[in-house]
């Protein structure tokens, strides 16, 4: 009985391995094909020498690490505070960052067109800085779910309590809290967040496009439309921007964890 089902589990393995793997290796394949002669790396040569790829790319990575920052800013003192002093207001934190996963992303920039539109009250679509503010508030709305959710695990991971009492006792001020004892604890978990949202903010399209901002979502969508070889090349870069995230969030997570203590 346990053979059978060890086999069928290896054989779901083996199904989901190539369900996922087989479309990849057939986009790869396809992105060699750009020369005729045979395989070659020229889609990747065309595609990374673009200066329309360099720029949307920059700019997509300058928005993240900046979504990032106020992110991390944001949600660090709401989940500590959340954690130490409103634990009864946990389920109404939570439900709040899971709203960008309810609400569909045109909705919510279709929302930010209406209020902050050239002739409203805050007009923050009449130049391209305002706009790039809001595209990154934009952005820290829809990495709340991952920031907060990385962040209030790695806070419930430790005891808040006893550290911050223990500042206290020694002198320290809040914002010494926060920085020097807070963060250092939380570290692994905020890494994970911070690669989770950049892997949100270089794939985002819907708020990029409809704000008329350079992203490199809106570059690869344009791309798509008029290219035969070159998508398939951005595909397997963006999928290994986005599997490098992962893979350093197992990294950073891994080597955060305490050693076992040896008898």
């Amino acid at each position: 009985m346990k053979s059978t089902s060890r086999l069928g589990a290896w054989v779901a393995i083996a199904i989901g391995t190539l369900y996922f793997l087989l479309p990849l290796i057939a986009t790869f394949e396809f992105s060699l094909k750009m020369n005729r002669d045979g395989y070659s790396f020229e889609a990747y040569k065309v595609v990374l020498s673009d200066p329309g790829f360099q720029a949307t790319f920059g700019y997509s990575t300058l928005m993240a690490v900046l979504t990032i920052i106020v992110g991390i800013l944001l949600v660090v003192p709401t989940a500590y505070w959340i954690q130490l002093k409103l634990p009864r207001l946990r389920p109404l934190v939570e439900f709040i960052t899971l709203l960008p996963l309810v609400i569909p992303a045109i909705v919510i920039v279709f929302g930010y067109l209406k209020l902050y539109n050239s002739s409203a009250w805050l007009p923050l679509t009449g130049n391209d800085r305002a706009t790039d503010f809001l595209l990154m508030c934009s952005y820290v709305t829809l990495a709340l779910p991952y920031l907060y959710r990385s962040i209030d695990a790695g806070l419930r991971a430790i005891d808040v309590r006893t550290l911050t009492e223990a500042a206290e006792s020694l002198g320290a001020s809040w914002p010494s809290i926060l920085l020097q004892v807070i963060f250092p604890n939380v570290k692994s978990a905020i890494l994970s967040g911070a690669f989770l949202t950049f892997a949100v903010v270089i794939g985002e399209f819907t708020m990029a496009s409809l704000l008329g901002r350079p992203a490199f979502g809106p570059y690869l969508q344009l791309i798509g439309a008029n290219r035969a070889y070159e998508p398939s090349a951005l595909a397997i870069i963006a999928f290994l921007v986005t599997w490098a995230s992962m893979g350093l969030i197992q990294v950073f997570a891994r080597n955060a964890r305490p050693a076992r203590k040896t008898a």
